[in-house]
């Protein structure tokens, strides 16, 4: 017998049977095997769950599907992360061990409204402002571990020089470990204590760590998720502590990056209600558009996802501070169901008064409302699009129906993927909007952080020399802040090096004199980034017409790049003037 891990008890209710293997609480009703129990608690799937249980006893699971090279990889691999994970956790423990002894720090979370018990829950710690920290916790301050778990900065080279530009990823910031559903530390985030740029600053992707993938705060609010019976997804790691503090341990947050249907998956395993909170600003907006696309193949008629929207000027720490728990509790219980938010994405920018406006609502809404999973919800939802657009469900249906049967006729179904020609690359048009946000970083370097970490993601893919440049700013920008335009240019012009093509094209840059925009430069810059989106978009949609696959996964994918489609063509259309 002990206490149920599952909900919250102090006399013990919770009885394991190693007789029958088999657990089984008398409070709260949880039970199952020894495969549900990790799959339950520690949100694995079943695979995974059964790897685990194998592992632990010195057992093999038969893998017959994977050749014996393939499972001598898979087998280095987790070696690999196991190695990376035990680096890290090293790291977190000298991180809390600094913040012990530094007052100034401590003087900052109390500032914050943070306590002691809080932040040891949460393994909360603080990177010294030095530039070696880390070397009086590892033996070799060389070790490319460091490196490699994204603790360590170096420079390339092999030269003694090079070598000696080695350093700290994080200083003279407080630190966010980030854990895996297992506990395992997989990463940090660090926030500046006074000010400075970037404010957060995240782990680079590793073998352990996908920003993707990963939700800050998720192992520690597992309990509270089943307890309170929904998550609420939020927008940085201070909110998740700091509610987890004012009586909401139930939250979690993306790292730095838009939602996915990855995180939304995972979320799924824990609970079957999900609230995402934003910001009620214009990023906020956008944030909640990628979230309702991301959700929607996951909104059975089981499950409940919902949108809390806060007043632009309150982040969900201010705002229960300001009006306290119940306040905050009412917000979470008014919060827009996922099909009214459906409803409002589609009328975003449409004159509903006229066929035209209603026409063009439709024309939205179709790829969202079919990207829902077959069910009530779905053809309750018909209905209600029918009713704004003034039509009968009859005439919805038949007409959808129609378009799709002059829809181009496709080759059989087949499993084959799309063509692997997604490679990105300069295509017309494109290279002139580079340029521009290039330009743009070097004028107003600071323009790096108002940018989501999506778009950071969408810059680094471009092809060369773009992807080569905008990881040289990355860089730049992470080591020294934000710099003057003459010396940014100054330092990417050298961190090129002898790369022709990446020099002719900063030169060119630098000589630009583009006309002042009606529009701020940060607004600028979100209309520059949302073009590209829908260029890589409609780029990734022809490759997939013109394949004449319609496997499930391709069925799937290109009804995803519709919804982005829509979207994308939504928010630059109400943009108040094109850019040139």
């Amino acid at each position: 017998m002990g206490l149920c891990p599952f909900h919250g008890e102090k006399s013990p209710s919770f009885a394991v049977s190693p007789s029958r293997q088999t657990y089984h609480c008398f409070g709260c009703g949880v039970h199952g095997n020894a495969i549900g129990f990790l799959m339950e608690h520690s949100g694995m799937g079943f695979i995974d769950a059964v790897n685990d249980l194998a592992q632990q006893v010195g057992m093999t699971v038969p893998q017959d599907d994977r050749s014996a090279e393939e499972r001598e990889r898979a087998t280095k691999l987790k070696e690999r992360q196991s190695t990376l994970a035990d680096v890290l956790a090293k790291a977190a423990n000298h991180y809390r061990q600094q913040l012990k002894a530094n007052p100034r720090a401590i003087d900052y979370l109390k500032l914050r409204g943070l306590s002691g018990e809080i932040a040891a829950r949460f393994m909360m710690g603080y990177a010294p402002d030095g530039w070696r920290s880390l070397a009086s916790a590892f033996p070799r301050y060389d070790d490319p571990l460091l490196e490699e778990s994204g603790l360590v900065i170096a420079h390339e080279g092999d030269d003694d020089a090079a070598a000696a530009k080695r350093y700290d990823r994080f200083r003279d910031r407080i630190m966010f470990p980030i854990r895996s559903v297992q506990g395992d530390v997989i990463g940090f985030g660090g926030r500046v204590l006074d000010r400075g740029e970037p404010k957060y600053l995240n782990s680079p992707e590793t073998p352990v760590f996908s920003k993707g993938r990963e939700l800050y705060g998720l192992f520690e609010a597992r309990t509270a998720i089943r307890q309170r019976g929904f998550v609420l997804v939020v927008e940085g790691y201070m909110d998740v502590v700091a509610l987890a503090q004012l009586g909401f341990p139930n939250a979690v947050a993306t790292l730095g990056t838009a939602c996915t249907a990855e995180h939304v998956q995972k979320l799924f395993r824990f609970t079957d209600a999900v609230v995402f909170s934003f910001d009620g600003d214009a990023a906020g907006r956008r944030a909640a558009g990628r979230a309702l696309e991301a959700a929607l193949p996951h909104a059975t008629d089981v499950r409940s996802i919902r949108f809390l929207f806060l007043p632009a000027e309150h982040d969900p720490d201010s705002y229960v501070r300001q009006y306290g728990t119940e306040g905050f509790g009412r917000c979470i219980e008014q919060a827009v169901p996922l099909s009214r938010q459906l409803v409002a994405v589609a009328q975003d920018g449409c004159d509903m008064a006229t066929a035209e406006g209603r026409a063009r609502f439709l024309a939205v809404a179709r790829p969202l409302w079919t990207a829902l999973p077959e069910g009530a919800l779905k053809r309750q939802l018909l209905g209600e699009l029918a009713s704004v657009a003034t039509l009968d469900t009859g005439e919805l249906t038949t007409l959808w129906q129609a378009s799709a049967t002059k829809a181009r006729p496709s080759a059989p179904d087949t499993a084959a993927s799309p063509p692997r020609q997604l490679v990105r690359a300069v295509r017309q048009g494109t290279a002139n909007q580079l340029d521009r946000v290039l330009w743009l970083l070097l004028h107003r370097a600071e323009l790096w952080w108002e940018i989501e970490g999506e778009a950071h993601d969408l810059l680094a893919e471009q092809t060369t020399p773009y992807a080569s440049l905008f990881a040289h700013v990355e860089r730049c920008l992470h080591d020294q802040g934000p710099m003057n335009p003459s010396a940014l240019l100054d330092e990417l012009t050298r961190s090129v090096g002898d790369d022709a093509h990446a020099r002719a094209t900063l030169d060119r840059i630098a000589g630009f004199h583009y006309p002042e925009a009606q529009t701020d430069l940060k607004q600028q810059m979100h209309l520059l980034l949302d073009q590209l989106r829908l260029q890589e978009v409609d780029h990734e949609l022809k490759l997939l017409f013109e394949s004449g696959l319609m496997s499930p996964d391709i069925q799937a994918r290109s009804t995803l790049l519709l919804q982005s489609r829509a979207r994308l063509k939504a928010a630059l259309t109400r943009a108040a003037a094109p850019l040139t």
